[in-house]
């Protein structure tokens, strides 16, 4: 068992913890609500960057059925759908990144669209914990181009829920993340120094 004590060079990453992607969302991730209780244990953690993804899509995004897409709206801009989960302690990331917040933009990774890899790199940011919603898109691609931009990159295995379109997508997903060299932990192995 590996334990992880993150300091002043890694920041937690909370991808798409919103209320649509959560049980009674418009696009619900079977259990993803049960996340909220080991990403509030990380974001208690003191001494490191904490960042949270979102989807903030316009109403008539690409992804959506309405344009061709393939999922039901979700994470509209400015409405419920996209807000944090309520219990998630949201008060205490500081910063914030919205993705796929144009029309043509499709964005699944935190890193597509945005300036989070420079402005991690300008803080002098080296390791990402990643944990979130949905294990198989967002958590994946987000992961993925971390280790694209040279980031070490440590999933949090018990902070992430598959939306499984088909049965094997999560699995699949942490096997393609394992080899492009992710590293997995458990919430409950990292702690303050």
């Amino acid at each position: 068992m590996t334990e992880y004590a993150p300091g002043a060079q890694d920041a937690l990453i909370v991808v798409d913890l919103q209320v649509d992607f959560c049980p009674g969302g418009a696009l619900a991730v079977a259990e993803g609500d049960e996340i909220v209780a080991p990403v509030n244990r990380l974001l208690d953690i003191p001494g490191w960057m904490k960042v949270a993804t979102r989807d903030w899509h316009p109403a008539d995004h690409t992804s959506f059925q309405a344009q061709g897409g393939i999922w039901p709206v979700h994470c509209v801009a400015d409405t419920p759908g996209a807000a944090f989960h309520p219990r998630m302690n949201a008060g205490v990331v500081e910063m914030v990144v919205s993705k796929a917040a144009t029309r043509e933009a499709e964005a699944y990774s935190g890193f597509d669209g945005t300036s989070l890899a420079d402005d991690l790199k300008t803080e002098g940011i080296g390791r990402l914990f990643v944990c979130g919603l949905a294990t198989d898109y967002c958590v994946k691609a987000t992961a993925l181009d971390a280790r694209r931009e040279g980031f070490e990159v440590v999933v949090v295995e018990d902070a992430i829920r598959a939306v499984n379109v088909e049965p094997e997508d999560g699995e699949n997903a942490i096997e393609e993340m394992r080899a492009a060299g992710c590293a997995f932990a458990l919430s409950s192995e990292i702690r303050s120094e």
